[in-house]
C-alpha cells in the first residue's frame, strides 16, 4: 500500500502486517527517500507531519513490550533519538531537538529520563519553557511556567532539580500566588504572597517555607491587616492590628497567633490595656473617650464595654473567665437596642432580640429559639434556628441582603444538606452536602448562565473527589470518572476548545490523556497534533 502526505506527495509506499509498516520505503516532503523498512523492521509509532518513530527490530518484541533497539527521525530524515525504547517510551540513549532547523538540545537518556544534557525545551506552543543543564537528571538553570501544563507552575531558578534563588509561583488558573527568594526548594528569604485577585496578601521573611521574621498582612482589598513578628509561621512577638480602613485597633505582644498583653484603640483612642489569654481580656482596664477609667477586668472576670471601629458602643456586658458571662446589652452601630438578656460561655442565651426599628424579633430561652440576625449596617445576615446558644437546625446566610446560603446548621457550621446562590443574581450555584462549613459528599454544581447542571457528583474538603460527571451547557456529559484534589483523575472524557469544537475523545489517568483521540493546537490555533494517545503517549493516528 501507499500512504501520502496532506499536500498529496507520497509518504510510504511498501507492506503492512497488522497494520505496521514493515518492508518499503519512507520519504520526506520532497520525495526524498530517509529511511527503508527491511527484513522484519517495523515503524511502531507514527506521529504524522512532525516526528515519526522507527523500531529496528522485530514485531515480536513489539508485541512483548520488551527492549528494543530504534531511531526517531523528522521528515528531513534528521536523527532525533537512537537508543532503547521499553513501551513505546525512550529508556536508554542520546537525544537531539531541533526547533525550526536550529539544534535546541542535545543529551542522553537513561532509564526513561533524560539524564544529561544542555539546552532548551518547548511546550506544545513552541514557547521556552526550561534552558540549561541536565545534571544527573536533574534539571539545573531557568524554569518557565508551562501554561499547557499543570505539573510545571512556576518559574525561576533550580539547581540539581530544586527552587533556588527568586522563584513565583502561579494557581492553575495561571494567577500569581507568590514571588520570592528559594534554598533548597523552600521558601528562605523575602517573598510575597498574593490572593486569587492579584492583590497582595503577605509579604516579609521567611525560613523552611514559613513566615519567620518581620512581616504584614493585607486585607482582600489590599489594606494593611497587620505588622509584626513571625516565628515558625505564627504570630510571635511584637505586632500592630489594623481595620479595614486602616485605623490601628491593637499594639503589643503574641505569643502563637494569641494576643498576651497589649493596648485596644477605636479611632485613635485608647479603650483598652492590659493582657489576655487566648486573645480573651484578662487582667486590664477599659477607657472612655476622656481616657478615664471605666471597667477592670481581673483573671477574666468583670463588668466591660466593648465598641465598634468608629468608637460607638457595642456591648456592655459581664465577663466571667474572659467570656461573656451575666446580664448584657448589645447595640447597632447607631445606637439602637439590638439584644437585651443573659449570655452563656459567650453566647445569647436568655433575652429578647430587636430588628434596627426597634421591634422585638425573637427570644431566646436557655440558648433556644428562632432568631434573626443584623450586622452593624443593620442589614440581615442571618436567619435561622438556635440551640445551645449557637445555629443549630435550618437558616439562611445573608449578605448586602442577598441570600447566599440556606440549609441545615451544627454548631454554627453548615453541615447537612444545603443550597448556594450566586451573590446579586440570586441563581442556585451548588446544592448538596456539608461538613464543617465544606462540600463534603454528594453535590451538584449548576451553570450561572441557564441554570443547566454543569457537574454532579462527590466532593471532600469543597473540591471533587471520587466518582462524577461533568456536563457542557447543552447537558450532554463530557466527562464521567474519579476525581482527586478537585481534578479529573481517571475515566473517560471530551474536551472542547473555546468555540465547543471536541479537540480530545477518550481515556484520563491522573489527570493527563491518557488513551483516546486527541487535537492539539498552537497559540497561534494551528493544528500540530492529529493522532492517538497510548499511556499519556501521542502514538499512531
Amino acid at each position: 500500500g501507499k500512504e501520502y502526505y496532506k499536500n498529496g506527495k507520497l509518504k510510504y509506499e511498501g507492506e503492512y502486517l497488522f497494520k505496521e509498516k514493515i518492508n518499503g520505503k519512507l520519504y520526506d516532503y520532497d520525495g526524498n527517500v530517509i529511511f527503508k523498512l527491511k527484513n522484519g523492521n517495523c515503524i511502531i509509532a507514527d506521529y504524522g507531519e512532525n516526528i515519526l518513530l522507527l523500531i529496528g527490530e522485530n514485531l515480536k518484541q513489539k508485541i512483548l513490550n520488551e527492549r528494543i533497539k530504534g531511531k526517531e527521525l523528522d521528515y528531513n530524515g534528521r536523527l532525533l533519538f537512537e537508543g532503547e525504547y521499553f513501551r513505546k517510551n525512550k529508556w536508554n540513549g542520546k537525544i537531539k531537538k531541533y526547533f525550526k532547523d536550529e539544534l535546541i538540545f542535545e543529551g542522553e537518556y537513561l532509564k526513561g529520563k533524560i539524564w544529561s544534557g544542555n539546552g532548551k525545551e518547548l511546550n506544545i506552543n513552541d514557547r521556552v519553557i526550561f534552558e540549561g543543564e541536565y545534571i544527573n537528571g536533574e534539571k539545573n538553570g531557568i524554569i518557565k511556567r508551562d501554561y499547557q501544563s499543570y505539573n510545571q507552575l512556576f518559574e525561576g531558578k533550580v539547581i540539581n532539580g530544586r527552587k533556588s534563588g527568586l522563584i513565583k509561583l502561579y494557581d492553575y488558573r495561571g494567577n500569581l500566588e507568590f514571588e520570592g527568594e528559594y534554598l533548597n526548594n523552600k521558601k528562605n528569604g523575602k517573598g510575597k504572597e498574593y490572593n486569587k485577585n492579584g492583590i497582595i496578601k503577605f509579604e516579609g521573611e521567611y525560613l523552611d517555607d514559613k513566615r519567620n521574621g518581620i512581616g504584614k498582612e493585607y486585607y482582600e482589598d489590599g489594606e494593611i491587616k497587620f505588622e509584626g513578628e513571625y516565628l515558625n509561621g505564627k504570630r510571635e512577638g511584637k505586632g500592630k492590628e489594623y481595620n479595614w480602613v486602616g485605623d490601628l485597633i491593637f499594639q503589643g505582644e503574641y505569643l502563637y497567633n494569641w494576643r498576651i498583653k497589649g493596648k485596644e484603640y477605636i479611632d485613635g483612642e485608647l479603650k483598652y490595656e492590659g493582657e489576655y489569654l487566648y486573645n480573651k481580656k484578662w487582667n486590664g482596664k477599659g477607657y472612655d473617650e476622656n481616657n478615664n477609667v471605666i471597667y477592670e477586668i481581673i483573671n477574666g472576670n468583670g463588668k466591660i464595654k466593648e465598641y465598634y471601629y468608629n468608637g460607638n458602643l457595642e456591648y456592655e456586658v459581664e465577663y466571667l473567665n474572659g467570656e461573656k458571662n451575666g446580664e448584657g446589652k448589645e447595640y447597632y452601630n447607631n445606637g439602637e437596642i439590638k439584644f437585651i438578656g443573659e449570655y452563656l460561655k459567650g453566647k445569647k442565651w436568655n433575652g429578647k432580640g430587636y430588628d434596627p426599628e426597634n421591634i422585638i424579633i425573637y427570644e431566646l430561652k436557655e440558648g433556644k429559639g428562632f432568631i434573626k440576625d443584623y450586622d452593624e449596617s443593620s442589614k440581615l445576615i442571618f436567619e435561622g434556628e438556635y440551640i445551645f446558644g449557637e445555629k443549630n437546625g435550618k437558616g439562611k446566610n445573608y449578605w448586602n441582603n442577598y441570600l447566599l446560603f440556606e440549609g441545615e446548621y451544627l454548631n454554627n457550621r453548615k453541615n447537612g444538606k444545603g443550597k448556594e446562590y450566586e451573590l446579586y443574581s440570586n441563581k442556585l450555584m451548588f446544592e448538596g452536602e456539608y461538613i464543617n462549613d465544606k462540600r463534603n459528599g454528594y453535590g451538584k454544581e449548576y451553570n450561572n448562565d441557564n441554570n443547566e447542571i454543569i457537574f454532579e457528583g462527590n466532593y471532600l474538603n469543597d473540591k471533587r473527589y471520587g466518582n462524577g460527571k461533568e456536563y457542557d451547557n447543552n447537558g450532554m456529559i463530557i466527562f464521567e470518572g474519579e476525581y482527586l484534589n478537585g481534578k479529573r483523575y481517571k475515566g473517560k472524557g471530551i474536551e472542547k476548545n473555546e468555540n465547543g469544537e471536541k479537540i480530545f475523545e477518550g481515556e484520563y489517568f491522573n489527570g493527563l490523556r491518557w488513551k483516546g483521540k486527541g487535537k492539539e493546537y498552537n497559540k497561534n490555533g494551528k493544528l500540530i497534533f492529529n493522532g492517538e494517545y497510548i499511556s499519556g503517549a501521542k502514538a499512531n493516528y
